[in-house]
């Protein structure tokens, strides 16, 4: 894959919602290899404790909404019609709960639903990094804002290491047989504009069912503020910071601590 200079890096991230619906076959291939399940009982458990209706901002798959809706009453919302075609699969096998899941595309930057309609909205596994510019952010914690009821629960989960990233070229992450049958390969380049805080994963995934062989090739780019910088944008928003969390057993966040989870309470 040919080297990009860092302008044509800081043009590309302007929109970090590009490059999901090509993802959308090989995520939850990858994510078995990567998270798995251990962030699930996690938010089960927030979700079940807050007694009324939640909001997953960028469901993508239905990677949690599925164990969610067995213990409340849940909204997906996302921007890819083809993570979302997903996650519909994934929900017709749930045998209870069914009537509790719901999905909607959507643009987290202007949610489609009614002020104070949820009582807990949850941004999982790094889903606000990619929004990559600070108007994205603030439109989207705003919009936060506004669907959740006062006192409500705003659950955000950040991954930490992606600028600690070093660039390298393309090469191969992982191997391995996917649902269907085939073989799937990633070969993945990553760079770096550590000024801005973005990192860009190119994507060449590969996959071979006999003589066939198929090839999707993307990007996906994030953006990791600071801790500190992330929760004063969060407590701008019109929220309060209840807890700091440096993992999903609930420890304290520290600095090199695995994720970090930050819960808040809307005020007012």
């Amino acid at each position: 894959m040919p080297s990009r200079s860092r302008s044509e890096l800081s043009a590309r991230g302007a929109e970090g919602w590009r490059g999901w619906d090509e993802y959308a076959d090989f995520y939850d291939w990858e994510n078995a290899r990567t998270l798995g399940r251990r962030d699930v009982q996690f938010w089960a458990t927030l979700a079940r404790r807050e007694k009324g209706r939640v909001l997953e901002l960028g469901c993508g798959t239905g990677r949690l909404l599925k164990p969610l809706a067995r213990v409340a009453r849940v909204v997906g919302v996302d921007r890819s019609d083809a993570m979302l075609a997903r996650a519909r699969e994934r929900l017709a096998g749930l045998k209870t709960g069914a009537a509790r899941a719901r999905l909607v595309r959507g643009d987290i930057r202007a949610l489609p639903f009614a002020a104070a309609s949820f009582a807990a909205v949850i941004a999982p596994y790094g889903m606000l990094q990619s929004l990559v510019s600070d108007r994205d952010l603030r439109d989207a914690l705003a919009s936060t804002a506004r669907v959740l009821a006062p006192g409500g629960l705003f659950g955000v989960d950040l991954v930490p290491d992606l600028p600690h990233w070093r660039e390298y070229g393309p090469r191969r992450r992982f191997s391995g047989r996917a649902a269907d049958g085939s073989r799937v390969t990633l070969i993945e380049s990553v760079e770096q504009d550590r000024r801005r805080g973005v990192t860009v994963f190119h994507e060449r995934f590969l996959a071979r069912r006999g003589s066939t062989r198929h090839v999707r090739e993307f990007s996906l780019t994030f953006r990791t503020l600071p801790v500190e910088v992330m929760v004063a944008r969060i407590e701008r928003a019109g929220f309060q910071v209840e807890s700091l969390l440096g993992d999903y057993r609930g420890r304290p966040w520290d600095p090199r601590a695995e994720t970090w989870i930050v819960l808040a309470r809307r005020t007012g």
